[in-house]
């Protein structure tokens, strides 16, 4: 039987997965986290052999969250769920450690089969994300600026160039205003841009936002 823990802010959808999960014979426990610091309390009180931790995560990015269950259980496989497609955070997701990437809008077969390919130690990598991987290995050209920023930074790059507010991002990561607008400073800087017209531009030009 399969123990796993869901990491998701948002109720029904902890309990729309719980429910489809709890369909198939082969899944066991499943415990439920709304933020960082509950997924991190439950790993170290309990055995599971999966976590599937949304990327989208009040206060800490899903992507801190997931190099902290690393550091604490290396051999825990994590799962990463999210809205946002996987060009935008799938790389970024497996270079942290996780095991796999999937969107919510992924059917359910899809993620039983995830489950069951990484709680084996297999990766699960669709085959837009291999193709993307390959790519990424076989850039020669140097690095776009976007790749040296860090994971929070680059959370607030995408969610500005989708047309949110400093105070929308605020409060959808659970931080203050003037948290996001250090963090936006600090993007401007690495960026070599002065406004969010211009993050906006460089972000659908790379893909990043559609």
């Amino acid at each position: 039987m399969i123990n796993l823990l869901i990491a998701d802010d948002h109720t029904l959808v902890r309990k729309g997965l719980k429910q489809i999960l709890l369909e198939n014979p082969d899944i066991g426990i499943i415990d439920e986290a709304k933020e960082g610091k509950d997924v991190v309390q439950k790993i170290n009180k309990n055995a599971y052999d999966l976590v599937l931790l949304d990327i989208s995560l009040p206060g800490r990015s899903g992507i801190e969250v997931l190099k902290q269950i690393k550091s604490l259980k290396p051999e825990l496989p994590v799962l990463m769920l999210s809205m946002y497609p996987e060009r935008q955070y799938a790389v970024r997701s497996l270079r942290a450690g996780a095991s796999g990437y999937l969107t919510k809008e992924s059917a359910p077969s899809e993620l039983i089969e995830a489950i069951k390919r990484v709680v084996k130690g297999r990766r699960y990598i669709t085959s837009t994300l291999a193709e993307q991987l390959a790519l990424e290995l076989d850039k020669k050209a140097p690095a776009s600026p976007h790749e040296a920023l860090s994971d929070r930074e680059y959370q607030i790059l995408c969610l500005i160039a989708s047309g949110n507010t400093t105070r929308e991002i605020a409060e959808g990561l659970s931080l203050s205003v003037k948290t996001i607008s250090t963090y936006r400073a600090r993007l401007l800087k690495k960026m070599g841009m002065t406004n969010n017209a211009q993050l906006t531009h460089y972000a659908i030009k790379h893909g990043l936002v559609f």
